[in-house]
């Protein structure tokens, strides 16, 4: 199977599971690994937003990507997260960096710099020309403070073979279709919002890379296999199963809240490094008996 099929359907962006003193849980690593591969994951994310990449030192990251290839012994892709809004910087990173037990790179737009259409072009144009990797483009403008229009992803996506997709987190349906209508036939449009996940694959993209399905990872796959057959009336009525918990998971940040829910399901400690902190006493409480009905009722 080629790697654009691998990489339709339900990835997931993991938490890095830290222990009480916040070294890293490597115990953890695998016990996540397990239970999403064995729950029908199509792929795994590290190191993106939802890993806490950005508290993790250079030591660390690299140990810990080691990890995970390790506990997932080449049962399913794996997908680094590595982005910076030093382009320079992170070329550099590019160059040196070991990528044994990973398939492509996902990499944000630079966040904070706010740059122009052409300032973006021209950072991942250096990095498709400098990756051994093939390349998905992430666009995430609640976090970057910049939106990647449809135009410069299609650009980027004619003009490097090596950029084979995007993870389309801007919640905007209408920017979702007109990626669709104007991508190459071997570029993948991956949603990176749960809450329009559904109805982006059943325009026409690829799947999701979820926070959601690190908890439910069965039943979020489901959703999404769902909506690739063109079932809408399913997909739609499974998702409305799913829907109170997805709204308490992102109610006090991401992985905040995801965290508390694989705590609750005894994967990892509900441990986070500053300037992020566990979900308050009272949202865990919703969050675990959220689950709880999903698992009973789904």
């Amino acid at each position: 199977m080629s790697l654009l099929k691998k990489l339709k359907g339900t990835g997931v962006a993991v938490v890095t599971p830290f222990k009480k003193d916040l070294s890293i849980d490597f115990n953890a690593i695998k016990n996540l690994v397990d239970f999403l591969v064995v729950n029908g994951i199509s792929y795994i994310v590290v190191q993106g937003t939802t890993g806490e990449s950005s508290t993790l030192t250079n030591d660390e990251k690299i140990i810990c990507r080691k990890a995970f290839v390790e506990a997932n012994n080449n049962r399913i892709p794996l997908v680094l997260g590595l982005g910076s809004n030093d382009t320079m910087s992170l070329l550099n990173e590019i160059k040196e960096a070991d990528f044994i037990g990973y398939s492509a790179i996902l990499s944000v737009t630079p966040y904070y710099n706010r740059p122009t259409m052409d300032g973006i072009y021209k950072h991942y144009s250096l990095i498709a020309k400098a990756s051994s990797l093939p390349i998905i483009l992430y666009n995430v403008p609640s976090r970057t403070g910049c939106n990647m229009l449809p135009e410069t992803t299609i650009r980027l996506a004619n003009e490097f073979k090596n950029i084979i997709g995007i993870k389309e987190a801007s919640a905007d349906l209408s920017q979702v279709k007109q990626l669709i209508i104007d991508k190459p036939d071997d570029f993948l449009v991956i949603s990176g919002d749960d809450n329009t996940a559904y109805q982006s694959v059943l325009m026409g993209g690829d799947g999701v890379i979820s926070v959601i399905a690190g908890c439910i990872p069965k039943e979020f796959s489901e959703i999404i296999n769902l909506a690739m057959d063109k079932n809408e009336s399913e997909s739609q009525s499974k998702f409305k199963i799913i829907k109170t918990l997805l709204d308490y998971l992102f109610l006090e940040g991401n992985p905040s809240g995801i965290k508390a829910a694989l705590s609750f399901l005894n994967l990892c400690k509900n441990n986070l490094r500053l300037p992020l902190v566990p979900v308050s006493v009272e949202l865990k409480i919703k969050i675990n008996n959220s689950i709880s009905t999903i698992i009973k009722d789904y």
